[in-house]
């Protein structure tokens, strides 16, 4: 009997977490090796202590990685009907070298995800978003005279935020920056872009280049920030707090990006999560129009709402009732604030609470302490604006501190 044998040698497939272009400076600072997964990479959660890292946010200077988001180019003749079909609001009225926060949605109405769109041109966009939408981009595009890139591995970031930020960015030579505005982009040097924007609330700027160039971008920044502006890494943990001061939303965790869902019922609509003012049906057809003029027409079947909840023992997870008694939704994301001195969360109520209902309302706490379990009920109050806002995350030219 003959046996046929591949002429072909085995190929060694890595399956471990990949480095991001600026995992080995991270590392070489990093005095927990606190590590977590993100999109295939290896991200730090902590790099020395949350707390520390934290308050360097509100008032010296920090670098966040950012290089997981998945990042997709989208260049040609028809890029903005592309894009404008893809996103719940118009594009067009984003300027060329300006940043716009945006959500898409299935043919259900339902949201897929969230994102920045970056436009560098009248036809050349690029989206940033946590989830993987190079397919459903292809699906988009179909029949219409463009090209899309998948730049997340070739294409690395840094997030620069807090007061001292812009300071920074003006040792290390950068100065020109001084003039952008909020959602400001432009191409500083060649290959090298920022863009004022964050996940912070804060004073901040993302800076963008080939990953090549990623040590050098690092080294910049560092040698113009650490010792004279407090410059300092941070990961994960910090950042929460942060972006839940502010209240942004983070998929997965806020919401559930119905592409991933196993369950059709758990998908949510931009009215369900307090964005029904980016849905623009003027603009003409874009995924999931006809669906949401249904959503709009017969309300919301829940709310995300900011509560600010009594006592100091984070809500994550709790349950939020009405009248003690009655279950009416659940805390989604939630944390104690340093800045605020407040006890605060995202949650999703059923409606009309948190809607025309926003009083009664309580949060089933669990504690555990000593080797047992404690159950508390506090008061939760629906809050309308930020827990955290400052007039330097706006001011332009941002001041030196």
């Amino acid at each position: 009997m003959k046996l046929f044998k591949s002429a072909a040698k085995p190929v060694a497939v890595a399956r471990e977490l990949l480095p991001t272009p600026f995992f080995d400076k991270l590392d070489a600072v990093s005095l927990v090796k606190n590590w977590h997964e993100w999109n295939g990479y290896l991200v730090a959660d902590v790099v020395e202590a949350v707390g520390k890292e934290y308050f360097a946010i509100r008032n010296q200077s920090t670098l966040f990685d950012i290089s997981p988001m998945c990042k997709y180019r989208v260049k040609g003749p028809d890029a903005l009907r592309v894009m404008n079909r893809l996103v719940i609001r118009d594009v067009a009225k984003i300027g060329v070298g300006r940043v716009g926060y945006a959500m898409w949605c299935d043919e259900e109405g339902m949201v897929i995800d969230d994102g920045t769109v970056f436009r560098y041109g009248d036809d050349e966009f690029m989206l940033l978003c946590q989830e993987h939408m190079f397919t459903w981009l292809h699906d988009c595009a179909w029949g219409f005279d463009v090209s899309i890139t998948d730049e997340t591995h070739n294409f690395c970031g840094l997030a620069l935020q807090g007061p001292t930020s812009f300071s920074v960015l003006k040792e290390a030579g950068l100065e020109s920056v001084a003039d952008m505005k909020p959602f400001d982009l432009r191409e500083i040097e060649p290959g090298l872009w920022i863009s004022r924007t964050g996940y912070t609330g804060d004073l901040g700027y993302e800076l963008f280049t080939d990953s090549q160039y990623a040590h050098q971008l690092w080294d910049r920044l560092w040698g113009a920030g650490h010792k004279l502006w407090g410059l300092i890494p941070i990961g994960f943990d910090a950042l929460e707090i942060a972006r839940l001061e502010v209240g942004f939303l983070a998929p997965g965790l806020d919401f559930q990006p119905v592409h991933v869902v196993s369950r059709i019922n758990r998908g949510r609509t931009p009215f369900e999560l307090g964005f029904g003012r980016l849905v623009n049906f003027e603009k003409g057809h874009f995924n999931g129009r006809r669906a949401l003029l249904k959503h709009r027409d017969e309300g919301s079947r829940y709310h995300l709402v900011r509560l600010d909840i009594e006592g100091k023992e984070p809500a994550k997870d709790a349950f939020i009732y009405s009248g003690r008694d009655k279950v009416v939704g659940h805390v989604t994301s939630a944390v104690w604030s340093p800045t605020a001195k407040r006890n605060i969360a995202l949650a999703e109520l059923e409606a009309p609470y948190g809607g025309k209902v926003k009083n009664g309302l309580w949060a089933e706490i669990y504690v555990y302490k000593e080797g047992a379990w404690q159950r508390r009920q506090k008061k939760a109050v629906v809050v309308e604006t930020p827990f955290f806002t400052n007039a330097r995350s706006r001011k332009t030219p941002p001041d030196l501190f």
